[in-house]
């Protein structure tokens, strides 16, 4: 194979995974939900998990021969891109397990991490909601003082890391982590005013 057959093949790879969705697994659940009903042999597989993209929650079905484990990245769509999951359907925070409860917070920090040009985005793109808030604003421990701190540097130049936004912006900790808070709260409360991250149910 050539240098360019291989470049081609290799972009093409990227532009396909481009077009998939995928989710982050929370728990998996080898033998189901307890049903009285049915033996527990026969009780099919499920696992919780968080999409990658827009941070819904879903509840997924698997082929019985599936090995999935918590934190693995699985395609949910489309269809036919699929190769261990049969389906799914949306969830809401209160219906995943205390397993996935609890493997949230790392799951969405794991995300943020590895795709921090998206996530950095935020501070050089954020915009006024009213006259008088901004989405910056939604973000935990981020008043006045640091929303206008931001804005001033980002109109010298874009932020370039999580790295970078802590050495510009004095008294801002952590501003990976920060995210992560706020896309949690929208996670788990149902009467935001104002998602920023997490979109609304399908």
């Amino acid at each position: 194979m050539t240098a360019s057959e291989s470049g081609d093949s290799e972009k093409s790879s990227d532009d396909e995974s481009a077009d998939h969705r995928h989710a982050i697994i929370l728990d998996h659940i080898p033998h189901g939900q307890t049903n009285p009903d049915r033996p527990r042999s026969q009780q099919e597989p499920i696992a919780y998990g968080i999409e990658e993209e827009d941070f819904r929650l879903y509840q997924l079905t698997f082929e019985t021969d599936a090995d999935v484990s918590i934190g693995d990245r699985v395609v949910i769509g489309p269809t036919e891109a699929r190769k261990a999951v049969d389906g799914f359907r949306q969830v809401g925070y209160d219906a995943l397990s205390t397993t996935g409860q609890n493997e949230l917070k790392y799951a969405v920090e794991e995300i943020i991490q590895s795709d921090e040009d998206r996530f950095v985005s935020f501070y050089n793109e954020a915009q006024p909601i009213t006259l008088r808030l901004h989405q910056l604003n939604l973000l935990p421990g981020i008043g006045k003082k640091l929303r206008n701190d931001i804005l001033d540097q980002r109109k010298r130049g874009p932020f370039s890391s999580f790295s970078e936004i802590e050495q510009r912006i004095t008294g801002l900790h952590n501003p990976a982590e920060i995210l992560a808070e706020r896309i949690l709260e929208e996670i788990r409360e149902n009467d935001l005013k104002y998602n920023v991250f997490v979109a609304p149910s399908e």
